[in-house]
């Protein structure tokens, strides 16, 4: 997924959209780039192949100044890894466009582009999106309705941020099943794919629904729903603060999170457990009345939460006595899936914004369910809008890619939501008490564990040179 910056200020704004992208950068991007509005007017442009680092050296050796402007870390989906297909994309001298997602019927539009004499300098689908829309202002529509008019053409999934050079006071930013969140400030205001890339310059948020555009400015923010109505979303203040975006001490994010496992589980098992029972309500005011009903399970999701979830399996069944199935959510979502009496769909995932999932939990809203159950770490996320009951665990911003503390919380509430569901088949108190010492018991004994760090890596000298693992191994 590529990383999306947008800043509308009193400052120059080119260090806040170079440090959210530092920050959004730990999946491994293939090229990077920043488009100011400058103060005569014109648009400037700074890009790079590699790293964000390559894009801030190349920014000290010719600066960009400017108070309003996009950045962008690319991730391809078309085109090579080279400089012109870096974002952002210009249409002319005037329209600047990032992009993340995938145009699906990018190539009729860019047809259609150069029959009206548009030159294309990408192999992008992105570049059509800047190109449209440039059009549809040269026919005197406002930039709100030059980006609304663009995205009722486009097929895919894509959030899309817009700057028009004689309009330099607002971006203008669509979501379409890829996240957006807007962060509101003193006087100024932001927006990116994720909270990690403005937690230097505020903790309030606004989380972008399915379909929504949005209008930034320094002083407001006006949104607009799909039906062409203006909203109001809610504004959220998130407990993640700049710090837990930061590695130091450790060498990278993944040392850094599976150090952060002890205090990640007790801050999730915190309010979930008390007196050696679980406290289901803590899922929310239905779930006595929803899990009553449960006869059968359906855990959907994708990757390491996929994985969770296999784990869950075995504990329902085993401790709860409930037959559950675990399906890839991508797979689940495109095909006929016959669902017996009673089942409560399950899905997991850290951000709460997996495409597949979300889109496998819409169809199943359509289906036969008693309820919907999310385990994610992210708050007013998509999937947490969107359940009727949410476990939230509380790991923290994520940033290393092979998952650790998010993946550790997600079964820690998945053997919680065992013991809820054993409780009514029958499990006695004393066992539930022994159950609920062990969970109790879990922070302790990874704060143990990580402490044999020293003779781990000892011992990781004696298969460092091996080229196959065969694992074996049971439940």
């Amino acid at each position: 997924m590529c990383g999306i910056v947008g800043a509308v200020a009193a400052r120059d704004i080119v260090p806040v959209l170079i440090e959210g992208l530092r920050r959004l950068e730990y999946r491994g991007y293939d090229s990077a780039g920043v488009a100011v509005v400058r103060e005569d007017g014109s648009i400037g442009l700074s890009r790079a192949v590699g790293k964000v680092a390559g894009l801030s050296e190349k920014l000290e050796k010719d600066p960009l100044v400017g108070s309003i402007g996009v950045a962008h870390t690319r991730w391809a989906t078309h085109g090579g890894v080279t400089e012109s297909n870096a974002h952002p994309h210009l249409s002319g001298d005037r329209v600047a466009v990032i992009h993340n997602g995938i145009i699906e019927n990018f190539q009729p539009i860019k047809d259609e582009m150069l029959a009206k004499g548009y030159e294309f300098h990408s192999e992008t689908d992105t570049e059509v999106a800047a190109h449209l829309v440039h059009d549809y202002l040269k026919q005197g529509l406002d930039l709100v309705e030059a980006v609304g008019k663009a995205v009722e053409r486009f097929e895919g999934a894509y959030a899309l941020l817009v700057i028009d050079a004689e309009d330099p006071d607002r971006i203008v930013v669509s979501r379409v099943a890829s996240p957006l969140v807007i962060g509101l400030g003193d006087g100024e205001n932001f927006v990116a794919s994720g909270v990690p890339a403005l937690l230097p310059v505020t903790q309030r948020f606004i989380y972008l629904e399915q379909g929504d555009l949005a209008e930034i400015r320094r002083d407001a923010v006006r949104i607009v729903d799909t039906a062409g109505h203006e909203v109001t979303r809610e504004v959220h203040d998130t407990e993640w603060d700049s710090a837990s975006a930061e590695k130091a001490p450790y060498e990278h994010f993944m040392l850094k999170e599976i150090h952060d496992q002890p205090s990640a589980l007790a801050d999730t098992l915190y309010g979930r457990v008390s007196n050696q029972r679980v406290i289901p309500e803590s899922l929310g005011p239905k779930t006595a009345e929803m899990l009553d009903q449960v006869e059968n399970i359906h855990i959907v999701a994708c990757g390491t939460s996929y994985h969770a979830g296999c784990v869950g399996k075995y504990w329902i069944e085993e401790i709860a006595g409930v037959p559950t199935q675990v399906e890839i959510a991508s797979e689940y979502r495109y095909r006929k899936v016959v669902v017996p009496k009673n089942t409560l769909f399950v899905t997991l995932s850290q951000s709460g914004e997996t495409a597949d999932t979300l889109a496998a939990l819409r169809n199943a809203t359509e289906g036969e369910f008693i309820g919907s159950l999310v385990v994610a770490n992210v708050d007013n996320s998509s999937l947490v809008r969107e359940c009727d009951l949410v476990f939230l665990t509380k790991a923290g911003a994520e940033i290393g890619v092979a998952s650790t503390k998010a993946f550790t919380t997600q079964r820690t509430l998945l053997r919680i939501l065992t013991i809820a569901l054993a409780r009514r088949n029958g499990l006695t108190a004393k066992q539930e008490s022994a159950l609920v010492k062990e969970l109790n018991r879990l922070p302790a004994l990874i704060e143990k564990t990580l402490k044999l760090n020293n003779q781990i890596k000892k011992m990781s000298l004696q298969f460092s040179d091996k080229h196959h693992s065969l694992f074996l191994g049971r439940g």
